[in-house]
C-alpha cells in the first residue's frame, strides 16, 4: 500500500477522499485508507461481539436468581441481595473500564482483554458444572451447595462482571469509531450504527430469555454455560479475524485532567472580564501539538461562560496589553507559553468538552425515570405473569419470563422500520443527515414509557377486577405493555446509547458509553429506593400496603399510576432542558479530492 501524505498544517492540500484524517490509524499505525478500512466492513465484526456478549449476560442474569435458589439453596431474600450486589458491581465497573480505555490502553486492546476476562468467567462456571470436586452437590438430593462450588461459582460471576466492565464501554465507543464523521457519507453510515448495535444487543436478549432459559430450566445448567462459552470464544476468533480491517484512535491520557485545568484556570480567573469576542480566546490550530485534549477543534458555545475565562490570556501573560495580539497564532511562543501555563490558560476546545460534560449531567438525570420504568420489565411484569393463567395448550406452559421476549421482538422490528422508513423519510423531509434529532428521538421514547405504566396500570386493574370474580387472566394480557416497551426501548435505549457518544469528548467517548449504563444501573437502585418508601407509606397497622408478598391482595395498579405521573412530570421536565441543551459544534473539515 503506498504511504499517505501527512496532514502536518491546516493549508495543505490532501486527498481526504482516499484517506482518513480523524487522527486515527490502521493495524500497522499509518494513516488509514478509506476504501480498505473502517465503515460496516469492521463493524460487522464488532456487532457480532456485542451479539455474543448480550447472548451471555442475559442468558445468565435474567435466571440468575433461579440458579441461587434452586441450585444453591439460598432463601429468597438472600438471593436478591447477591443479585442486586452483582448487578451494583456490574453497573459500576464500565466507568472503570471506559476510563482506562480512554486514558491508557486503548479501546480495542480494552475490549480484547475484557473479552478474555468474560471468557474465563464463562468457562469457570462450565467447569463448576461438570468438574466432579466442583459440582454444587455430590448426590443427586443435598439441602446445600457445596463451599467449594459457591467460591468457584462466585468467583466466575464476578470475572464475567469484571469482563463486562471493560467490554461494554469500550466495543460501544469502538464501533462508531470505525465511522469518519467529516465524510459526508460515512457520517450518514454512522447514525445507523447504533440502531444495528441494538439490533444485535435484543437478539442476543432474545435468544437469552428464549433458548438459553429453556436449556437452564429444563435440561441442564452447565450444558448452557458450555454454550455461551462455546459462542463467545468464537465470535471472539471472528472479531480478531477484523484487526486489518479496524482504524484505532490511540490513548490520549486521562480525559479528566483537561477538564481539571479548565476549571481550575476558570476559578484563579474569576475576576478577568470576558473579551468582546469569542476570537479573542486562547484556540490555536488542532494540529500543533499540545493545542488541545481533543483531535477535533470544538466551535464557541454561550453555555457555561465563566468557563471561558480559562481561555483568557491575562496581561501577565500577554504584556503588551494588544487586544490584537490575543489572537492565537501557531507561533512557537504561543505553543510555549501554553505548555508553561497549562493550569493557568485552557483552549476553547477543552472549555467546550468541559461544557459537554456538564451538559450531559442534567441529561443523565432527567433519563433515569425512563429506566426506572424499564426495571419494571424484569421485576413486576414478569411477577404479574407468575400469577396470571400461563396454559397455552393442556401439556405446555409458558414461562413467564419468555414474555419478555415480545419485548425483544417489538424492540427489533421498530428498530428496522426507524432506520428504513422513518429516519430517511424525515431527512428528506428536513434536509439533513439525522432527521430526526437525538434529542427528539429520546423524548418520543419517553412519552412511550409513560403509555407502558399507564397500559400496565389498566391491565392489572383488569386482573384484579377479574380474579375477584373467581377468574384468572390469560398471561398474553401482558403482551401490550411488553410491545409498548419494546417500542419506546426502540427509541429511548437506543438514543441514549447513541446521545452519550456522540455528545462525550473525542477522548473520552469510552467514559461516555459507561454514562449510559451508569443510568441503567442507577435507574434499578432508584426503583428498589422507590419501593422502600411506596412500601412504608402505603402500609398501615403491620397491613400490607401497595406492594405486598402476595400480588393478589397487593395494588400494583396503584404504584403503576404513580409511575405515570412520575413519568409525566419527567417529561414535562425533559422538554424544558432539552430545549435549552446545546449540541457538540465540532469545526468541519472540506474534503478535497486532488
Amino acid at each position: 500500500m503506498e504511504n499517505p501524505p501527512e496532514a502536518e498544517t491546516t493549508n495543505k492540500v490532501v486527498d481526504r477522499e482516499k484517506w482518513v484524517y480523524d487522527s486515527s490509524v490502521d493495524h500497522k499505525g499509518r494513516v488509514p485508507l478509506r476504501a480498505s478500512t473502517g465503515t460496516w466492513k469492521a463493524a460487522i465484526f464488532v456487532i457480532v461481539m456485542e451479539f455474543s456478549e448480550r447472548l451471555s449476560f442475559f442468558g445468565i442474569s435474567t435466571n440468575l436468581i433461579i440458579y441461587l435458589t434452586q441450585e444453591l439453596y439460598q432463601d429468597l431474600g438472600t438471593a436478591a441481595k447477591n443479585v442486586n450486589y452483582w448487578k451494583g458491581v456490574t453497573t459500576i465497573m464500565p466507568l472503570i473500564g471506559g476510563f482506562l480505555a480512554d486514558a491508557y490502553l486503548g479501546r480495542f486492546p480494552t475490549v480484547v482483554l475484557s473479552t478474555i476476562i468474560y471468557l474465563a468467567g464463562l468457562s469457570l462456571m462450565t467447569a463448576s458444572r461438570f468438574a466432579p470436586r466442583l459440582k454444587p452437590c455430590e448426590s443427586n438430593v443435598c439441602d446445600k451447595a457445596s463451599n467449594i462450588h459457591q467460591v468457584v461459582f462466585f468467583v466466575a460471576l464476578y470475572l464475567i462482571s469484571v469482563g463486562t466492565g471493560g467490554h461494554k464501554p469500550s466495543l460501544g465507543s469502538f464501533g462508531p469509531d470505525q465511522f469518519d464523521e467529516e465524510h459526508p457519507k460515512e457520517r450518514v453510515k454512522k447514525m445507523s450504527f447504533f440502531n444495528w448495535w441494538s439490533f444485535a444487543i435484543s437478539g442476543g436478549l432474545l435468544l437469552g430469555v428464549t433458548l438459553i432459559v429453556y436449556v437452564e430450566d429444563f435440561l441442564n445448567w452447565g450444558l448452557a454455560f458450555a454454550i455461551l462459552t462455546s459462542v463467545m470464544a468464537v465470535c471472539l476468533v471472528i472479531f480478531l479475524l477484523g484487526i486489518p480491517f479496524y482504524r484505532y484512535l490511540r490513548p490520549k491520557g486521562s480525559p479528566l485532567t483537561p477538564m481539571a485545568r479548565v476549571l481550575f484556570a476558570a476559578v484563579a480567573k474569576q475576576n478577568l472580564v470576558l473579551p468582546p469576542t469569542p476570537a479573542l480566546l486562547y484556540n490555536p490550530p488542532i494540529n500543533e501539538e499540545g493545542s488541545c485534549s481533543s483531535s477535533r477543534r470544538l466551535c464557541h458555545s454561550n453555555s457555561w461562560r465563566f468557563l471561558d475565562k480559562a481561555a483568557i490570556i491575562c496581561i501577565e501573560q500577554n504584556p503588551s496589553g494588544d487586544a490584537e495580539a490575543q489572537l492565537i497564532a501557531t507561533t512557537t511562543e504561543n505553543l510555549l507559553l501554553h505548555n508553561k501555563k497549562r493550569w493557568r490558560l485552557a483552549t476553547v476546545t477543552e472549555v467546550e468538552e468541559t461544557k459537554l460534560v456538564l451538559n450531559m449531567i442534567p441529561m443523565w438525570l432527567v433519563s433515569l425515570m425512563f429506566c426506572v420504568n424499564d426495571a419494571q420489565g424484569t421485576t413486576f411484569f414478569v411477577k404479574q405473569g407468575n400469577v396470571m393463567n400461563r396454559k397455552l395448550t393442556h401439556n405446555f406452559t409458558v414461562p413467564a419470563a419468555s414474555m419478555y421476549s415480545i419485548n425483544a421482538v417489538v424492540m427489533i422490528a421498530t428498530i428496522v422500520f426507524y432506520d428504513r422508513t422513518v429516519a430517511p423519510f424525515f431527512r428528506r423531509l428536513k434536509g439533513d443527515d439525522r432527521g430526526i434529532s437525538i434529542l427528539q428521538r429520546n423524548g418520543i421514547g419517553m412519552a412511550f414509557s409513560t403509555l407502558v405504566m399507564l397500559t400496565a396500570a389498566l391491565v392489572e386493574r383488569k386482573r384484579l377486577d377479574t380474579l375477584a370474580n373467581g377468574s384468572v387472566v390469560s398471561v398474553f394480557w401482558l403482551a401490550p405493555q411488553f410491545a409498548l416497551l419494546g417500542v419506546a426501548d426502540a427509541f429511548t435505549l437506543v438514543g441514549l446509547q447513541e446521545f452519550f457518544y456522540d455528545q462525550a469528548p473525542d477522548s473520552m467517548r469510552s467514559l461516555g458509553s459507561a454514562l449510559y449504563h451508569s443510568v441503567v444501573g442507577v435507574a434499578n437502585f432508584v426503583s428498589s429506593l422507590l419501593l422502600i418508601i411506596v412500601d412504608r407509606v402505603t402500609s398501615k397497622d403491620g397491613h400490607g400496603g401497595w406492594i405486598g408478598s402476595d400480588l393478589n391482595v397487593s395494588r400494583l395498579d396503584n404504584f403503576y399510576w404513580l409511575l405515570v405521573v412520575m413519568s409525566g412530570l419527567n417529561l414535562c421536565i425533559y422538554v424544558v432542558v432539552t430545549r435549552r441543551y446545546q449540541y457538540k459544534n465540532v469545526e468541519r473539515s472540506t474534503t478535497v479530492v486532488n
